[in-house]
């Protein structure tokens, strides 16, 4: 019995209240269907006002991105595995395009294109997003690159300088030390606060390993953040990963800091787009590539700059494969033509025992040189002269040709300085440790010398000159010329420290 001071409603009050209540709004939800389905792509049906670059869902958990619109149907390709998702399964859209976390909270991390963690940590759940397609700044909010990234390498800092902002292909055949070469730039940015960024797309697991061992040994992960889409991944991950990574580079270049994208390569990159393209029925070009593959890259680099007004920088190091030294395939010419100069790696110097190959002759640099140290500009040019004469007499004296003494002594410069160009993997050198040893090659320090002597005798020199305090430093560093006095010490120095290591004979030629 209900008594009439019960503050509690009747169930007729309930009833009434729930009738006059206004029906709730409905809900319209697109929902589409998996009409066929390949390797890494899928055909999907139903999903009339789904948008370019949008984000499915799809019922088994796997997401992709409407790559083709056409009418009645829609492109996608997979961002996981194809074999998880099934014929006829549903398809929501999500109103969203690929995003990636961004921010401080990536540093040191491993992580995939998408941002979820490949180092066993946990999910990066406290970044902003920020969508992996942006349009690349415009002109007027850009300034010229100014600044050099040092990257610790002779061969690159003196004859084939980068500057903070450029865009450099790194460029050569298998096995050339192409992907050493993107390392040892990483490590060389350990006191510099410069952000770095190393994208791996479809390499294979174990050499990501060492590259993050690399990082690991040189106390340089901590500043880095690794994205990679391996080659057991989607290829729709390979696709998207080197824009995740200018994402990410974009974020902290907005706060002021300078970033080192290494997209390590675009090779792969060029193969995936093209599967990916040919699995949807696109018409093949050149080489069987999509016709926009040159805008594919080209809106992916565009991206790197020198920026004004409080922004950074960012420094884009991309890395090309060629096949039997063939410089003028599709791919290669593509990015040579995006980029600001390139480093080429040659497989003849690599079976001389030349490392890095780097082949001064082919490598150029179009922008970096205007922001070289002015010690370095003096050295590098006199550099590229010996070495190319030096090539040239060394061809010529294989024939058996009796040499006159003038020419065995040109021979013998260019043999020192090809020696002083020599540098172990993992040991990037100081800017004034390397204007030391070369300025002691070119002057004859290293005459005579075989490879063992002479890499002994450039350590003894990198030793006395970290010892030193002549202002080398500031030297190599800044806008100054390298003077007679400069150069004299640095002869001093380098004379003395080959005296105490019995190679006074070296010194005096």
């Amino acid at each position: 019995m209900r008594h009439d001071t019960d503050p509690r409603p009747s169930t007729a009050d309930l009833i009434d209240a729930v009738l006059d209540a206004p029906p709730p709004r409905p809900e319209v939800s697109e929902v589409g269907r998996v009409a066929e389905l390949g390797d890494g792509v899928a055909i999907v049906t139903g999903l009339a006002r789904a948008l370019a670059d949008e984000v499915l869902d799809f019922a088994s958990g796997v997401s992709g991105i409407v790559f083709d619109l056409e009418p009645g149907r829609l492109g996608v390709v997979l961002l996981g595995p194809s074999q998880n998702v099934a014929m006829g399964e549903d398809v929501r859209r999500t109103g969203r395009v690929v995003s990636v976390p961004v921010g401080p909270a990536m540093l040191g991390r491993v992580v995939d294109a998408l941002g979820r963690p490949r180092d066993e940590r946990d999910p990066v759940t406290d970044s902003p997003l920020a969508p992996v397609e942006a349009e690349a700044p415009d002109i007027l909010s850009r300034t010229p690159v100014s600044r050099p990234l040092a990257t610790g390498l002779k061969a690159v800092d003196a004859a084939v300088p980068v500057g903070l902002g450029q865009r450099q292909l790194i460029i050569g055949d298998r096995q050339t030390g192409k992907t050493s070469i993107a390392v040892d730039t990483i490590l060389n940015q350990k006191d510099t606060g410069v952000i770095c960024i190393y994208c791996a797309i479809g390499q294979r697991g174990d050499a990501v390993a060492k590259v993050i061992g690399a990082l690991q040994g040189g106390e340089m992960l901590g500043q880095t953040v690794v994205i990679a889409a391996g080659d057991e991944d989607a290829p729709g991950l390979a696709y998207i990963a080197p824009y995740a990574a200018m994402s990410v580079a974009e974020s902290f270049a907005a706060q002021g800091r300078d970033v080192l994208v290494v997209l390590d390569d675009l090779t792969h990159h060029a193969r995936t787009y093209r599967e990916l393209s040919l699995l949807l029925r696109r018409p093949p070009g050149r080489e069987a590539f999509p016709g926009d593959i040159f805008y594919v890259h080209a809106r992916l680099l565009e991206r790197a700059g020198q920026f004004g007004k409080g922004a950074g920088s960012i420094t884009a190091l991309p890395v090309v494969e060629t096949q039997a030294e063939n410089l003028s395939a599709y791919i290669p010419t593509n990015l040579i033509s995006i980029t600001d100069g390139q480093i080429y790696l040659s497989p003849k110097l690599v079976r001389t025992n030349q490392f890095p190959a780097v082949d001064l002759g082919v490598s150029v640099s179009r922008v970096g040189g205007k922001a070289q140290a002015r010690a370095f500009r003096a050295v590098g040019g006199n550099l590229r002269v010996t070495l190319s004469q030096f090539e040239e007499l060394e061809e010529f004296a294989r024939f058996g040709t009796r040499l006159d003494e003038d020419t065995r002594a040109r021979l013998a410069r260019g043999g020192a300085v090809r020696n002083a160009l020599r540098q172990a993997e993992r040991d990037p050198m100081a800017a004034h440790e390397q204007l030391a040893v070369l300025v002691a090659a070119m002057e004859g320090l290293l005459d005579g010398m075989d490879e063992a002597a002479a890499g002994a005798a450039m350590q003894a020199i990198r030793a006395a000159i970290r010892a030193e305090d002549g202002g080398l430093p500031d030297i190599s560093a800044g806008d100054e010329k390298l003077t007679e006095d400069a150069r004299g010490h640095i002869l001093a120095t380098a004379r003395a420290a080959l005296a105490q290591t019995g190679r006074g004979d070296g010194a005096d030629a």
